[in-house]
C-alpha cells in the first residue's frame, strides 16, 4: 500500500506565515592581528579608489592606474562573471525548500 499523507489544514483558510529559522554559524573569534590586517586593507582600498577618482576626473596626475587588456582573451568573450549575493540567497532558499 502506498504511503500515508499528512495533511494540515488551514485555519480560516489563511495560508500559514513560514517562519525563517537562522542556520547557526560557530561563533567566530577575531584576534586583534586579524582586525589590524582588515582594518589596514581596507583603509589602504580606500585610498587607493579615492585616488582613482581622482585621475579620472583629471584632478591628477600621477597615482595608480587600473589595467584594461588591449587584447581581450577570447575564450572569454561569454564569461558572466557570478552575483555572489544571489548565489547564496538561491542556496539559502534551497535549504529552506527542502527542509519543509
Amino acid at each position: 500500500s502506498p504511503a500515508q499523507k499528512l495533511v494540515f489544514n488551514r485555519v480560516n483558510g489563511k495560508r500559514p506565515q513560514v517562519l525563517l529559522q537562522q542556520v547557526s554559524a560557530p561563533e567566530e573569534c577575531y584576534t586583534l592581528a586579524h582586525e589590524e590586517n582588515v582594518r589596514f586593507v581596507y583603509e589602504a582600498w580606500q585610498q587607493v579608489e579615492q585616488q582613482l577618482d581622482s585621475s579620472r576626473s583629471g584632478e591628477s596626475t600621477c597615482g595608480p592606474v587600473q589595467y584594461v587588456e588591449k587584447t581581450p582573451n577570447p575564450g572569454l568573450k561569454d564569461f558572466v562573471p557570478i552575483d555572489l549575493e544571489e548565489w547564496w540567497a538561491q542556496q539559502f532558499l534551497a535549504k529552506i525548500e527542502n527542509c519543509s
